[in-house]
């Protein structure tokens, strides 16, 4: 007895050191922070988060807490979520300011060249610059790739869906998009080393919001296998390009300015790096553009009436065209209705649910203090279902576009705003506009099973990848 209270002495001895500790450090903090709660020990909320629907999980603690801000712990970080279009507007107008961005551990470690020294690594503004300079991502450059994006997409239907009676949506408009940005910040669009790297990228769109476990059966540990797949298969593509660009080769995508680029001190970024920041620029143009396909099949499948609109559109553009003849920026601009509808889909299911911020200080919003190092979580579900902003919210309405001041500012935000808004947006507008021309003037399609679950919380997928009917015109 008395030996076992001699050793029982030094846990009751830290547990009362750690609790006066804790209760030091809350009487403390005369800071007036959110309201809200941090959950569980260590986890904190992650796994309301993450495994119940991002949307429920945030609507229901606007209605608990407050409809402006909240406080909770995910992924490891105490995080204040901001909603609201007073939120997002204080969010876009103070990024670099008040804000910088953070990606979670699990993005960090998957990309590993968070990990190496500063000094390995070309800074973030000057990586920014890069992807700027040449204007890889404004309308100008697009515009002389969309020719090319027209006709890889006319191959892959003509490949994938010609022919068929059914087939699954989901997966062809993933094999679709990584085509693209293959072909677009890579330079390469060879199929067979496109379908060996699919797997790998969902693998990673999965693991890029987990709790970071690295061990057999869990997201993480698979996410982490593949980004090492993809890793040692980009190298590969670094060491052909730089054969290449030696032999004279024109420098026509992102990776070969990357290959080119120098910091401060001219130094060239190590191929690892390369590695990491063209798979992360893959994964951006990859899931997302491919989950706006997706649900623009499923949504527009099931309304013959928005079908029929969509259809004479293209139908007016296809007709002004010689024969072979490909896309160009105009017909871009005649696609109004179909953006519209686009713009519809994106607001009932977000191919995007949110990003990550890191408080560079403290600050004060809607009357509470959050620290300096806190998170702050930027999410379009504070208003994309509000029916204050959008009447009859869960209707699939696409003429609430037709007049561009309907909402209020900051209401519809799916690409973000501000100094961070999506760089990619107009890359993807010009994507799926180009998949629909090609799949609305080809077929016509009804859903096989209208009920089909949605899953993955973070990343919405059609559990059965979608399946349609599909005839010819």
């Amino acid at each position: 007895m008395g030996v076992t209270l001699i050793l029982s002495l030094p846990a009751v001895v830290i547990a009362l050191v750690v609790g006066i500790f804790a209760l030091k450090r809350q009487s403390g903090d005369r800071r007036n922070l959110p309201p809200g709660c941090f959950g569980w020990p260590v986890v904190g909320e992650s796994l309301s988060f993450l495994f119940g629907k991002p949307e429920k999980f945030v609507c229901d603690r606007m209605k608990k807490y407050s409809p402006h801000i909240f406080k909770t712990k995910i992924l490891g970080e105490k995080t204040a979520v901001i909603c609201g279009p007073d939120g997002h507007k204080f969010l876009f107008s103070n990024d670099q300011k008040i804000f910088t961005a953070f990606r979670p551990h699990s993005m960090q470690k998957l990309f590993r060249s968070y990990q190496t020294s500063a000094s390995a690594q070309i800074p973030r503004e000057a990586e920014s610059k890069l992807l700027k300079s040449p204007g890889f991502l404004k309308p100008e450059a697009l515009v002389r790739y969309l020719g090319k994006m027209d006709y890889i997409t006319q191959q892959q239907i003509q490949t994938y869906w010609e022919g068929k009676v059914q087939v699954k949506a989901f997966p062809l408009a993933k094999i679709l998009t990584l085509s693209l940005a293959c072909r677009f910040f890579v330079g390469t669009d060879e199929p067979e080393r496109i379908s060996r790297l699919i797997n790998y990228f969902d693998d990673i769109t999965i693991g890029l919001h987990s709790i970071p476990l690295n061990f057999p059966g869990t997201n993480f540990y698979r996410a982490n296998k593949s980004a090492a797949a993809i890793r040692k298969e980009l190298r590969t593509i670094i060491k052909e390009k730089k054969a290449a660009m030696t032999s004279g080769a024109p420098m026509l995508d992102i990776l070969s300015n990357m290959i080119v680029a120098t910091d401060t001190s001219g130094k060239h970024m190590p191929e690892m790096e390369i590695a990491d920041k063209i798979m992360g620029l893959l994964v951006a143009g990859y899931s997302t553009v491919a989950t706006a396909m997706t649900f623009f099949m499923k949504y527009v499948g099931e309304r013959p009436d928005i079908y029929s609109k969509i259809l004479a559109e293209h139908m007016e553009i296809s007709e002004s065209k010689k024969d072979g003849e490909l896309l160009d920026w105009n017909d871009i601009q005649k696609m109004k209705y179909s953006w519209n509808v686009l713009c519809e889909v994106m607001r009932l299911t977000p191919p995007l649910q949110g990003t990550f911020r890191e408080a560079l200080s403290d600050f004060t919003y809607a009357g509470y203090t959050i620290p300096k190092g806190w998170k702050v979580y930027w999410t379009v579900n504070t208003t994309n279902k509000n029916p204050e902003y959008f009447p009859d919210p869960e209707m699939f309405k696409p003429s609430r576009y037709e007049d561009d001041k309907v909402f209020p500012p900051f209401t519809f935000v799916p690409f973000g705003g501000g100094p961070r808004m999506c760089p990619g947006k107009e890359y993807a507008r010009l994507a799926i506009l180009t998949f629909v021309h090609n799949v609305v003037k080809r077929f016509k399609w009804e859903i096989v099973c209208p009920e089909e679950k949605i899953i993955g919380d973070m990343m919405p997928t059609p559990e059965k990848g979608l399946p349609v009917r599909i005839s010819s015109h």
